[in-house]
């Protein structure tokens, strides 16, 4: 008998497993996956998430994988350069990009340290349930062979099309339609730290990753997805050239070290988080287009509030468990709401007159700038960048 099991082992459930073993509870984390494989990501930790690896003792382990910090912001669109680093929070001032498999690897070890039964290669197929319906726990397939597990909390961490949100039959409580999709690969000897380009219709990113790699990622509407399709590869230098010039003449010359990657499949929502028995944590509960790579970062600070309510109350009282999971639903909510607005604003991928007017005036000041890149960051809402300075500007 578990305290929980996480279905799950990236950056939502292995933290969750880590974090309840920290207190004392015994865990069970499953993942279908290999443990060590990439999956499709931007990579980003804003300074929220690198704050929560800071407080979990684990930033000192993504530095050691050799990934770069990103200390300097770089952003243009129409006639406007903003270039600078966010104020930060907790003294973390600086983002990090690591490489999925190098992520996640941490976070695993650091969840088996902390006392954790870890299962990789292993699918969960049903769920457990008593007299009343309440989940009970898991059962699968582990190593060719049967399972089940029984636990207080089965928590699903299992992605965007999680399978213990099919099971439990967790409805939408927001949907909004796909927005863009994303084409992505790595180029080596292409310096960057964090770059960002916005164009009508278009988006590029580029972000410095382990072994002195830089990731550049490519942003089209979703409503062009038939047609980049045909030709990826053709497509995905084209945004590069017409909306990040600059970038495509470092790119000039070289090949990527890897294939391209890409998805069309860019699903905004919110899931119902809990039930009897049950949670969602991560992209099973929420997930939004990842343009503005908040992905990671909100997964960590998922894990922390989570957590958070359960400590003291996962057990053999269900009432208390159930107000707790209650509870972490309505946070979750109010934590993630304006990121996910402000996300859906830029995945329009179009630039209004009226924000443009506001970056010229931001441009010129460096507090102004450093402000703007706590909003990007989701350290601050849009109401900390009107100070007095802003509206004397404007």
């Amino acid at each position: 008998m578990f305290d929980a099991i996480l279905v799950g082992a990236r950056c939502a459930g292995a933290p969750v497993a880590m974090l309840l073993a920290r207190a004392g509870y015994r865990v069970l984390l499953l993942d279908k996956a290999p443990s060590g494989t990439d999956t499709l990501s931007t990579h980003l930790i804003h300074q929220p998430g690198v704050a929560a690896l800071a407080r979990w003792g684990l930033l000192d382990a993504v530095r050691a994988s050799g990934c770069p910090q990103l200390d300097r912001v770089v952003y243009e669109v129409a006639d406007i350069r903003l270039e600078g680093c966010a104020r930060g929070v907790e003294g973390q001032r600086a983002a990090f990009a690591p490489r999925r498999h190098v992520l996640d690897a941490i976070l695993v070890e650091a969840a088996a340290a902390a006392g954790v039964e870890v299962r990789d290669r292993c699918r969960v197929t049903g769920l457990l349930r008593d007299g009343s319906g309440r989940v009970v726990g898991v059962e699968g397939r582990h190593d060719g062979r049967s399972f089940s597990d029984r636990a207080h909390l089965v928590i699903g961490a299992d992605g965007m099309r999680s399978t213990v949100a099919h099971l439990v039959q967790a409805p939408y409580t927001v949907k909004d339609p796909r927005l863009t999709c994303a084409y992505y690969t790595y180029w080596q000897d292409v310096p960057a730290t964090l770059e960002l380009y916005e164009a009508p219709g278009s988006w590029v990113a580029a972000v410095a990753t382990n072994q002195g790699a830089t990731l550049v990622l490519a942003y089209v509407p979703q409503s062009r997805f038939k047609e980049v399709r045909t030709d990826a590869h053709r497509a995905y230098r084209e945004q590069i050239r017409t909306t990040a010039p600059a970038l495509d003449e470092r790119l000039h010359g070289k090949e990527p070290v890897e294939r391209l990657y890409g998805t069309g499949d860019q699903r905004n929502f919110f899931r119902r988080a809990t039930g009897p028995g049950w949670a969602l944590v991560g992209d099973a509960g929420h997930h939004k287009d990842s343009i503005t790579a908040r992905g990671i970062s909100d997964a960590f600070l998922q894990a922390d509030i989570l957590v958070g309510r359960l400590i003291g109350r996962l057990g053999e009282d269900a009432a208390e468990l159930d107000a707790a999971l209650a509870q972490f639903e309505k946070e979750r909510d109010t934590a993630l709401g304006p990121g996910y607005e402000s996300t859906l604003g830029v995945a329009h991928l179009t630039p209004h007159e009226q924000r443009l007017a506001l970056l010229r005036a931001v441009q010129k000041d460096p507090e102004l700038t450093a402000i703007y890149f706590d909003l990007v960051a989701g350290i601050e809402t849009a109401g900390a960048l009107y100070t007095p300075k802003l509206l004397a500007l404007l």
